[in-house]
C-alpha cells in the first residue's frame, strides 16, 4: 500500500503509528495512515483487516492529598 521510500511500517508492525498521514480529521476525530490504519483521538485503531486495538493512552496520575 505505502509508496514511500522507505516504506512506512506496515499495520500489522508494532510501530504502525509511525506511519505518515494520509488524511487527518481533526473535527470528526480521525486520521488515516499510509499503512491503512485508521488512527482516533482516543488512540483507539482500526487494522485494514477489520480488526480493533483498544484506545491505549497512558494513565493519569492520581494525585494524593493528605490533611496536615
Amino acid at each position: 500500500m505505502c509508496q514511500h521510500q522507505p516504506p512506512c511500517p506496515s499495520a500489522d508492525s508494532p510501530d504502525r503509528e509511525a506511519a505518515l498521514l494520509v488524511a487527518h480529521f481533526p473535527e470528526q476525530g480521525w486520521s488515516l495512515l499510509c499503512n491503512g490504519v485508521l488512527l482516533f483521538e482516543d488512540t483507539g485503531e482500526l487494522l485494514p483487516d477489520g480488526r480493533i486495538i483498544a484506545p491505549h493512552r497512558p494513565p493519569i496520575a492520581e494525585h494524593a492529598t493528605t490533611a496536615a
